[in-house]
């Protein structure tokens, strides 16, 4: 078969994975030998729907992109998921955006109760980006599912970028096709008032949303984070790290020396501490089960896949093993696990709490201020 290209976008023409670009159903191609236009899905959804599809590229060509945005005088848009920061930081992307302005962008805040306060969690983002290296002009929290605060997004994205272009940049799985879409109904009133000319995929690294005064808005593709839980499960069961609806808090009484297994994806061990409430906040599907800690160890080897479920049967043998990090606390703090959850624990100076968190090998567990 000769190599066909895709007129929009200039990605080469793929029929066999819908996540890499120039993907195309081969139906589609007798189709366009017809009318003599050929248009990769993504094309073909911008230019008929409206709607921006996120592409997968590799490392490589992400770099290269992030070269490009750190040689250019624009506001960079950085969307991470308020749910899985740990998973959704670029890495050194501190470094590639240079003296660009960054506007940080906490996505999905409906997952989160509504007990939780916005300035708490703003706080936390901001602290956590100064940890990786990057210095936001602000912090925003929106929920592109439910079109919350995007106008206020606009606004923030038209006072920060002063007549320069907006790099919108996020790893996949953060929601940033969804916030782009949103953008483009917020600002239009009516998606069926923009043409489709008005949306040239001119390259395969992005796609250009022209603004009135002649600037850009470049929607970029999301790179892979390797560190994602989600790229351990199965479609079925991503529903536990990405949750759509509020989280509903559940406490249980713990001794020490009992065991917290959420599903088969963590395990939260009370070593030592008076016998306490702990208050945890996970996908509401998420099955959590009390055990005792002696013998977890083999309980979860036993039940992995069947009673401790997510990772189901078949991603058992597949799934990275759980790993230890021990914490003693000594105040109100959460302990996160990163794209997971979080369980809140009730710590003091004088009677301090010590704890395991176990996480799957790569994914981050850290400890912050109890948000609520």
């Amino acid at each position: 078969m000769e190599e066909l290209f895709c007129i929009g976008c200039g990605a080469k023409i793929q029929t066999e994975d819908k996540e890499k670009a120039g993907y195309t159903p081969a139906s589609s191609i007798q189709k366009a030998e017809e009318t003599g236009e050929l248009y990769c899905q993504r094309c073909f959804r911008l230019r008929h729907y409206n709607e921006i599809v996120d592409v997968h590229i590799t490392d490589d060509e992400f770099l290269q992109l992030l070269h490009e945005v750190g040689d250019s005088d624009a506001l960079v848009v950085n969307v991470v998921d308020i749910f899985d920061f740990n998973g959704s930081v670029i890495p050194g992307l501190s470094r590639f955006v240079s003296g660009n302005d960054v506007l940080l962008v906490g996505n999905k805040k409906d997952i989160l109760p509504k007990s939780v306060k916005d300035g708490k969690v703003t706080q936390w983002l901001a602290e956590r980006a100064h940890e990786e290296g990057l210095r936001p002009v602000d912090v925003i929290l929106t929920s592109a599912q439910n079109h919350h605060a995007i106008k206020d997004l606009i606004d923030c994205i038209d006072k920060y970028r002063k007549g320069r272009d907006v790099y919108v940049v996020g790893v996949t799985n953060v929601g940033k096709s969804t916030l782009i879409n949103a953008i483009i109904k917020e600002i239009t009133g009516d998606k069926d008032i923009i043409t489709t000319s008005r949306f040239p995929g001119t390259t395969l690294d992005k796609i250009e949303i022209p603004l009135d005064d002649g600037s850009y808005i470049f929607d970029t593709p999301g790179i892979i984070h390797r560190h994602q839980m989600a790229h351990y499960l199965s479609a079925k069961n991503l529903k536990y790290v990405s949750p759509k609806k509020e989280i509903k808090p559940k406490t249980y009484q713990l001794n020490p020396e009992q065991t917290l297994f959420l599903g088969g994806l963590g395990r939260f061990d009370f070593i030592q501490g008076n016998k306490q409430g702990f208050t945890a906040y996970f996908d509401n599907n998420l099955n959590l089960h009390r055990t005792k800690l002696e013998g977890a160890d083999a309980f979860y080897d036993k039940h992995v896949g069947s009673l401790l479920m997510p990772p189901g049967p078949k991603e058992v043998a597949d799934f990275p093993k759980l790993v230890r990090h021990e914490f003693t606390i000594k105040d109100k703090m959460d302990i996160v696990y990163s794209g997971l959850g979080w369980i809140r624990i009730q710590g003091k100076q004088d009677n301090p709490v010590t704890i395991a968190a176990w996480a799957p090998e790569g994914v981050g567990v850290v400890i912050r201020k109890a948000l609520i």
